[in-house]
């Protein structure tokens, strides 16, 4: 059972970036109409002798959720 979901949350991610270069790819269309959610700028950590450094910044495209949608498909069939 973990291993079906594990598989899922992958497939997911792999829509979700098809998606993504699908919306690069089509730049100026409705595909790449999104938000923008995060960090606008990173959190530094300075501890002394190492700086970390915290930044999460995640866009949401039209052509994203297509991809995430053609996943949950994909595995519809495969499951």
């Amino acid at each position: 059972m973990k291993r079906i979901n594990w598989f899922l949350t992958v497939l997911v991610l792999i829509g979700f970036v098809i998606g993504t270069f699908i919306g690069t790819y089509f730049d100026g269309t409705f595909l790449n109409f999104g938000q923008t959610f995060g960090l606008t700028n990173p959190v530094e950590l300075d501890l002394g002798f190492i700086i970390l450094t915290f930044g999460l910044k995640i866009r949401i495209t039209i052509a994203s959720v297509v991809g995430v949608i053609i996943s949950f498909v994909v595995y519809r069939f495969i499951r």
